[in-house]
């Protein structure tokens, strides 16, 4: 444990703003002194007293109720003191600083300071001490975060169940298959008597298949976890009025981007997070896609196609917008031949550019104005009319299906994307221990350091082993007071 983490701390609670309530809270080792100086009396422990806090003069800065929670039973697991006073963002700034200021005067009693080394905490500080003391593990308490940032209600349900332990309970159930094993294995290697008949009798290659099966349905709900925590970036692509700007009103269901008929309109990025059943979307409208030397273009249009393609490169998945009305058009054969080649060369940018997992749907638009014919040429796309919203459902069912999505949501936990990374690393892991299980001549010590291996990438995700610093990057990204 750092020095740190024997300081007592204090901070804001609540978010920053005016607010009906305003919450200050301390947390740490014998606080009783200060509780004297702040509310004038000692506290009943979880019993909610009305009272004024007082200044250093015993004038009152705010009356409201004061909770004190003594350890271990505690959100923190120490001793921890709540003021809730009226949420004024000055008021709760003169009762911190007077929490600071109480913390350092002497107490009568003892004749020494009533709570050496109280400061400000530190953002997630609160959070890592209840981690530290064993109240959660580190899963339940990027949960707590998850939830605090969820942008949809299936987010918020899944970070919920995160928080109540499911998560972890599936963890350490793996763990506990895993540890079996283990045991297995290393008893074998402590009795050299023993041989691989042993770990026959005992069928540890259908047990490592069994877990193999089980990580795997773990890691299926984590993924789906953690496209939930993270949100799918999509970004539209195509040629200047395809109909872009008019795609992210439609599926916003808000004029957010300008719409003209004049190419070249959208000079930058527009972004707008939508949800599709419950999963968060950010959908980016981009610059049409032309050559840059064409007539008409000028500077700013340029950077904004430059951008366009950097927003592409980052992406989970494209829209690839066609206009399907200058596909064919008979009485001007030339530009639809030019519009044609400008897609072609968009599409062949797109596969030199992007990576091979990243999708790209083809959507063909104004399928409202389209014929028959020109419509035969969408196959293997999406038809829609982003000005009628006709097949706009379809196309937000087929985002869904390439970016991955496919659990119901009352069985997906949140999760983040260390925890698909750590499950990455233990099937990798145990597949060189099935295989060591399966050659002729088995490797026990080989085989005992791919399931310590493992064991160790799964404890990861609950925090049995887990660097400072990662821990450090993890509390980091709470607001202060939580």
């Amino acid at each position: 444990m750092l020095a740190r983490h024997h300081d007592p701390i204090a901070a804001i609670a609540t978010a920053a703003g005016r607010g009906a309530v305003g919450i200050v809270r301390i947390s740490g080792k014998a606080i009783a002194p200060i509780m004297d100086a702040l509310c004038g009396k000692q506290l009943v422990p979880r019993q909610a007293s009305y009272l004024p806090f007082r200044d250093a003069q015993g004038l009152s800065i705010d009356q409201g109720l004061a909770l004190f929670f003594p350890a271990p039973h505690s959100y923190t697991g120490e001793d921890v003191l709540e003021l809730q006073a009226h949420g004024g963002p000055v008021v709760l700034q003169l009762l911190l600083a007077r929490c600071l200021q109480a913390a350092t005067e002497t107490d009568a009693t003892t004749g020494q300071q009533r709570l050496p080394g109280l400061r400000v905490a530190q953002p997630g500080e609160f959070t890592e001490r209840a981690f530290i003391n064993d109240k959660i593990d580190l899963a339940q308490a990027e949960a707590i975060a998850d939830l605090i940032d969820a942008s949809t209600e299936t987010a918020a349900r899944s970070a919920a169940r995160s928080l109540s332990g499911e998560f972890s309970k599936e963890v350490k159930a793996l763990l506990a298959k895993l540890i079996h094993l283990r045991m297995l294995v290393e008893a074998t290697l402590d009795f050299p008597e023993e041989d691989i008949d042993f770990l026959q009798q005992a069928d540890a290659f259908g047990q490592l298949q069994h877990l193999q099966i089980s990580v795997g349905t773990v890691m299926q709900r984590a993924v789906q976890g953690a496209i939930l925590r993270e949100g799918i970036k999509v970004v539209i692509a195509g040629q200047p009025n395809a109909g872009k700007s008019s795609l992210l009103n439609a599926l916003a269901g808000a004029e957010l981007a300008i719409v003209t008929p004049i190419a070249g309109t959208t000079r930058d990025k527009v972004s707008q997070l939508i949800q599709i059943d419950g999963v968060p979307l950010h959908v980016v409208d981009t610059a049409g896609l032309r050559d840059g030397d064409a007539p008409g273009i000028d500077e700013v249009e340029k950077i904004g196609i430059a951008r366009a393609w950097d927003e592409i490169q980052s992406s989970d998945a494209v829209m690839f917008l066609h206009d399907l009305t200058r596909q064919h058009m008979p009485q001007q054969a030339a530009l639809a031949q030019a519009y044609r080649a400008g897609d072609a060369a968009i599409q062949s940018v797109l596969n030199s550019k992007l990576p091979p997992a990243t999708p790209v749907i083809h959507v063909w638009n104004k399928v409202d104005a389209a014929g028959e014919t020109v419509r035969l040429e969408a196959r293997g796309g999406v038809l829609i009319s982003a000005k009628t919203g006709a097949g706009l459902q379809d196309l937000k069912t087929q985002l869904l299906q390439v970016v991955g999505w496919q659990s119901a949501p009352e069985g997906v936990f949140m999760a983040r994307e260390r925890h698909v990374q750590a499950l990455h690393e233990v099937t990798k892991q145990l597949t060189r221990a099935s295989e060591q299980l399966q050659a002729k001549k088995p490797s026990l010590d080989l085989l005992a350091e791919d399931l310590r291996q493992a064991q160790r990438a799964l404890s990861q995700i609950t925090g049995e082993f887990t660097p400072d610093d990662l821990l450090g990057e993890i509390f980091s990204k709470f607001c202060i007071g939580k």
